[in-house]
């Protein structure tokens, strides 16, 4: 790839911000390594300004959360013109909601959990659901505000109103039944020939389960990659993973997060939701697998930027 000038967003004012900032300056990093310009911007809301101001070829959105991951950063960067990295709007909004991907997914084939939405209030009266269940909220990233209701949870029965959880910040939540059974992941990369799966990874958690502190916390979540599961349900993943990238639209990259209940073989396999923007810190699962595959940081960097490159540059330079 010919040098590029590269604006890399990141930052922002979600929950996920300390993540972004990791994620961002790694790529920023391993850009100019090789021999990219690029412009740092920590999102503000003069963001569209500084952006403009800056005139780089292409932005890599390393944002993740709202509303760096839900369509309000793709809309102003197709409004402004200016090419940028992974989902679109479209796919954007759809995807953080995860409503909207169950509506998307599940009639192409794409087992998903079943449940409802709930009023947080309506949780003060009794249990939406048979215990053990799940309450998140619909459209956050990174495990923010899961929490896991079981018989024997401190949350009461019903859930006390002043009892710390999501209900506290969230006005409605997505209530889903609890699958037992494995944590995997399996992330898609773009490429000449159409997106590929990488990779299957079990994240087997030393206690609790996989929430924000344990996904950003060293040592909190042993990765094994590849997951040491029955090749059926390795390929399973896979086709799903793929299955999803496509159907919701992605490009670039996407990481697609499964629970497999090992009693129940590939009846017990579930999509939990499909990352339009997954991380690229130290700990994040992309660049792992793509190591796995024998593809570097760097590579891999430069691999979602062609991806999203217009194609009269990629018939000047070659890339993608």
């Amino acid at each position: 790839m010919k040098p590029l000038h590269v604006a890399v967003l990141m930052g922002g004012w979600a929950n996920e911000r300390p993540v972004s900032l990791m994620s961002g300056n790694g790529v920023a990093d391993a850009l100019e390594q090789r021999g990219h310009k690029v412009t740092r911007i920590d999102m503000d809301r003069d963001v569209a300004a500084r952006i403009a101001e800056a005139k780089p070829d292409i932005v890599f959105n390393a944002l993740h959360g709202v509303p760096g991951e839900d369509g309000s950063v793709q809309g102003m960067l197709d409004l402004m013109g200016v090419p940028y990295t992974h989902s679109g709007l479209a796919t954007s909004v759809i995807a953080i909601d995860k409503e909207l991907t169950k509506q998307a997914l599940v009639p192409k084939g794409v087992p998903m959990p079943g449940g409802r939405i709930v009023k947080s209030a309506e949780l003060f009266e009794g249990d939406p659901l048979p215990r053990p269940y799940v309450l998140k909220p619909v459209n956050e990233g990174s495990s923010v505000g899961v929490a896991i209701v079981t018989d024997d949870s401190n949350y009461g029965n019903p859930i006390g109103r002043d009892v710390a959880g999501p209900w506290q910040d969230f006005t409605e939540l997505l209530a889903e039944p609890f699958i037992r059974g494995l944590e995997l992941t399996s992330a898609v990369i773009d490429g000449p020939d159409g997106p590929r799966a990488l990779a299957v990874t079990e994240l087997k958690v030393k206690s609790g389960f996989y929430d924000f502190e344990n996904k950003y916390t060293e040592g909190k979540t042993e990765h094994v990659c590849p997951a040491q599961i029955p090749a059926n349900i390795e390929k399973l993943c896979l086709e799903y993973a793929v299955k999803a990238h496509r159907v919701l639209g992605c490009k670039g990259t996407s990481r697609t997060d499964f629970r497999w209940d090992d009693t129940q073989g590939e009846d017990g396999l579930f999509v939990l939701e499909t990352n339009t923007q997954p991380g690229m810190t130290p700990l994040s699962l992309v660049p792992e697998q793509a190591r796995y595959c024998g593809m570097d940081y760097g590579d891999l960097v430069e691999a979602i930027i062609a991806a999203a490159l217009p194609e009269r540059m990629k018939a000047n330079d070659g890339a993608g």
